[in-house]
This record gives C-alpha cells, structure tokens and sequence, in this order.
C-alpha cells in the first residue's frame, strides 16, 4: 500500500505567496517605523530651531514689527539698522569689535590649551596604570557635578590673592580649569579605542614615541579632539557669569557683558539685542562648520600606513 504524498514543506507554510506576504508585511512596518522616527525628528528639530530663528528674523524687524500687537514671523521691512547700532556704533564707550576680539582670544585661547592639556592627561589615563588612576576619574565626575555658580566667590578669592582679577588672563585660567575635565574624561574613550596594535606596528616600523602620537594617535583620536573642542569654545564664547565678577575694566569685557547693557530699568532695547545675539551665534556656527568636517576624516586617518 502506497503511503499518502505530503505537500511541500513550503506549500504547508504557504508557499511563496505567505513569504511575499511576510515580506511585504515586514517592509510596511520598517517604512512606517521610519516615517514616524522621522517626523519625530522633525518635531524635534522645528522646536529646537525655533527661537533661533524668531532671535534672526527679530533682528531685521524695525521697532514697529517688534512691538506689534500681532507679531508676524518674518520682517515685511527688513532693516539692518540694529546691527549698525551694534557694528558702528559704542556700547559704553567701546567698540563692538573690542568685545568681539576679548570673546575670540577667551575661546580660542581656552579650546587649544584645554585641548592639549585634555589629550596628554586622557592618553596617560587611558594608556598607563598608576596609582590613584580610578581616583583620579571619580574627582574628575564629582568636579562635573558642582554647580559652577557655587565657585562664584571661591575663585574670586583665589585670583585676588593671585592678583589676577581683573585680568583676561586670569578669566582664561578659569574656563581652561571648566573646560579640561570634561575633556579629559571624553578623549579617554577616544584614546582607549584606539588599538595599540597601530602603535606597536609605527614602532617595528622605527616611529619613536612622538612621531607614533602624531602620526598615529592623533588622527584617530581628532573625532574626540573636536567634539571637546566644540564645548570649550561655547562654554568660553558664552558665559557671564565669572566674566562680570572678576573684570571691572570695560575695556575687557565680553559679548555676553555687552548684551546686558540693553536691558534697563525704562525697557530693553529688543532689537539691538536680538541683533547682537545673532552675531554672537555666528562665530559658533562658523566654528562649527571649520571642525565637523575632521570629525569623519579623523575616525580612519592614520590607520592605513601610506
């Protein structure tokens, strides 16, 4: 007796139309999963981009459209007359450009020392074992945790017996001392990463130590170079705080200092400050712009010996 034929394992499972059907069901639902995190995105996006952008069209909007009873979201008679205010114009008795050049030698100053300091101590973290090494990376979280306005008259004390207040110098040692930590902490990851087999193939090779980090090191670990380089430069291009308590001479002050001369007690000057805000974003944007592009060139330079 012949025994019963059975059907095809993939007939029994629905054949080729159950696996077009399975398929299609699994590439709908990757489309909508991309849709929605997309629009997600795009929310997120507007809100963030927002004020930014009210803060521009702001500074073009003559002082009819500021205080108008129904704000509009561009200027229907653009006017540059709030950034030749700002430009052409003297905020206490000083030039724009001289708060300008005392913002760019902060931020330049404090994102090259802070980055060269970062990447010696985040190699040496990160590469070397000695004592207090796990300590040493606790103090560097718990400095992180400490709200900087609680530093506010302990480091005053510190730079007046320093005899250092008053003075860019001065200012400058304190952003580098905000800036390093955070620095060091995220390049020793980058450093970690890095595969000390390239470092023993520079040195079979006869690359000494310092042609190996050059060479070797540092293009892989640029990615980190600039992500730190981007927070040194905002948090030294932005802050006031420290800025007004430990400089008295106007001749020093910063672009965030400027600012706070529009607000007074009979009202702010909106569009001046809106105008003088826009310029303040455009260094960081430029800065931006003149980093990212080592950030993706940095993640394979050095890793191929040419």
């Amino acid at each position: 007796m012949t025994a019963p034929l059975k059907a095809p394992a993939v007939l029994r499972k629905g054949g080729p139309a159950g696996a077009s059907a399975r398929t299609g069901r699994s590439g709908r639902k990757k489309l909508l999963s991309k849709i929605t995190w997309n629009s997600i995105g795009v929310v997120v996006f507007v809100l963030a981009i927002f004020p930014v952008f009210w803060m521009a069209s702001t500074a073009f909007k003559p002082n009819e459209e500021i205080f108008s009873s129904t704000p509009k979201p561009l200027p229907t008679d653009p006017t540059l007359e709030h950034f030749d205010v700002i430009v052409n114009g003297s905020v206490a008795e000083v030039s724009f450009w001289k708060y300008f050049g005392n913002s760019a030698l902060l931020a330049l100053g404090t994102v090259l020392v802070s980055g060269l300091l970062a990447l010696l101590a985040a190699t040496a973290v990160a590469r070397f074992r000695f004592r207090f090494r796990t300590t040493f990376l606790v103090m560097l979280l718990i400095v992180q945790m400490v709200p900087l306005e609680a530093l506010v008259i302990p480091l005053f004390l510190d730079l007046k017996q320093l005899n250092m207040l008053n003075s860019m110098w001065g200012l400058l040692v304190v952003y580098i001392g905000f800036a390093v930590p955070f620095a060091i902490w995220m390049l020793r990851g980058f450093v970690a990463a890095v595969p000390r087999e390239l470092e023993e193939a520079a040195a079979i090779d006869g690359a000494g130590p310092i042609r190996t980090f050059f060479r070797v090191m540092l293009p892989l670990v640029a990615p980190g170079l600039v992500a730190t380089s981007i927070f040194s430069f905002i948090t030294a291009w932005n802050e006031f705080i420290f800025a007004f308590t430990f400089l008295d001479d106007q001749d020093k002050y910063t672009l965030p200092i400027m600012l706070q001369f529009f607000f007074g007690r009979s009202g702010n000057s909106w569009g001046p400050i809106m105008a003088a805000s826009t310029l303040l974003t455009i260094p960081v944007i430029i800065f931006f712009l003149i980093v990212q592009r080592r950030m993706v060139t940095g993640l394979t330079a050095g890793a191929v010996k040419g």
